[in-house]
């Protein structure tokens, strides 16, 4: 066990104080010729104009992005100058589909060690925005024509290439370490696990349901921003959920990782390609006093955790939530909410099975006791990635904002939220609020 974490000092608890996102849209819509740097400094600006706050107030910027923009590498310098704050510190992280669950954690740590008063938190990604990759061979040639010195050597490197060397490749989300992408590892887990195509569809659809319901009852309107899209268009809806589900429309869907007849991972049941951008504001509980705003909810503890990626990549949230929950002085049975991102249906379901099981609790997290049945009352209640999609940088802002807006619209309590990442990362956070 894990001794508890007090994440409050002399100015009380670390407040999260606002959170928005963007409008999150599938790969190649809306945000088509929008960059990642566009993305972020859409949450930016509408977190400092919400709050009534001014450039010289905010001490330090934590930004992430997971699809790397060769030429702006630095998102969160790059941010901070496209939203006016040339004189605020700034400084990126990436940590696949956790990103932004590092960028509000690490906020939290400087606020905690009296480095930082008011920090912005987030993260962002353009899909769109991915950049063809070339052969090794073609990259490796025009490298050294680059350095060749005559014009001779020039034409006899380029003429090294042949018709294939020349062609892009396909973008692929592949595991570097295994050389898997992430679908054909949760294909992997969901056979292991036992887990069916029906519950995975299930999870899908209720996915869908709860988001397409949560956008119909405005829950989703104070946490999701209105973007001007030029031309006198204006985004304000996800155009990934399905405002209407049939729960059968899901067992048409064909695999789309294992084509041997045994598949069962699909378009449906897997979050989308996506393009967007989410941020929350930070500060002690004093300052935000002081300010005269309310936080939307406190930060209470938080965690990460690594597994080897070659065997069950996805169950990274396995390990690191009980410790988050350690942290926290509470179990799982006591939590009002869990909101668990959702790359596949299947790793979602196994994350789920994990924390039930007494064999992985002693196998693989070196406990005597499971780590608890998650209620599904209380699981992803306004919707999760399947139904928003994912732009990676981006979701772990989305899900923590998210579980803290519906504890606030409940009249408080206790959330756990979670993500798995590529390399086999976990992450886990609990948020409360009064």
């Amino acid at each position: 066990m894990s001794s508890t974490v007090n994440l409050s000092n002399q100015n009380g608890r670390i407040a999260i104080v606002d959170g928005v996102r963007t409008p999150f849209a599938r790969i190649a819509t809306h945000y088509r010729d929008l960059s990642a740097i566009d993305l972020g400094s859409f949450v930016v600006n509408e977190l400092i104009k919400r709050n009534d706050l001014k450039p010289k107030q905010i001490d330090q910027l934590v930004f992430g992005m997971t699809v790397m923009i060769p030429e702006a590498p630095f998102i969160a310098r790059e941010v901070a100058l496209a939203c006016g704050l040339d004189d605020v510190d700034a400084y990126s992280i990436t940590r696949a589909c956790a990103t932004s669950f590092q960028t509000i954690a690490s906020a939290a740590e400087s606020i905690l060690a009296g480095n930082a008063e008011i920090v912005i938190a987030g993260g962002t990604d353009s899909t769109s925005s991915v950049r063809l990759p070339m052969s090794q061979k073609f990259s490796s040639t025009l490298r050294d024509v680059n350095f060749a010195k005559t014009f001779k050597d020039r034409v006899r490197l380029l003429s090294s290439l042949r018709p294939k060397d020349i062609l892009p490749l396909e973008p692929s989300i592949t595991e570097f370490s295994v050389g898997e992408t992430m679908g054909q590892s949760c294909e992997k887990m969901v056979k292991k696990w036992g887990v069916s195509r029906a519950e995975q569809d299930d999870l899908a659809y209720a996915s869908h349901h709860n988001a397409a319901r949560a956008w119909k009852d405005g829950y989703l309107d104070d946490q999701v921003m209105s973007v001007a899209l030029g031309n006198g268009k204006t985004l304000k809806d996800d155009n990934l959920v399905r405002k209407n589900p049939e729960r059968s429309a899901y067992d048409k869907l064909k695999p789309c990782f294992d084509f041997s007849g045994a598949g069962s991972v699909t378009a449906g049941n897997a979050s989308s390609l996506t393009d967007g951008a989410s941020a929350v504001l930070l500060m002690s509980e004093a300052k935000a006093k002081a300010l005269g705003l309310e936080p939307i909810g406190y930060i209470r503890s938080f965690a990460f955790a690594a597994k080897t990626p070659k065997d069950d990549l996805l169950m990274g949230p396995v390990l690191a939530a009980p410790i988050a929950l350690d942290r926290a002085g509470i179990t799982l049975q006591e939590l009002s909410l869990v909101d668990m991102h959702e790359a596949f249906a299947g790793q979602l379901a196994c994350n789920l099975k994990g924390l039930e099981s007494l064999d992985y609790a002693r196998t693989t997290l070196n406990r005597t006791k499971a780590v608890g049945e998650v209620d599904r009352k209380i699981l992803n209640v306004n919707g999760g990635s399947i139904a928003f999609g994912h732009p990676f940088g981006a979701t772990g802002a989305r899900v923590v904002s998210q579980a803290l807006y519906e504890l606030k619209r409940r009249g408080g309590g206790i959330a756990l939220t979670t993500a798995c990442a590529a390399g086999g990362i976990g992450a886990a956070m609990v948020v409360e609020a009064d």
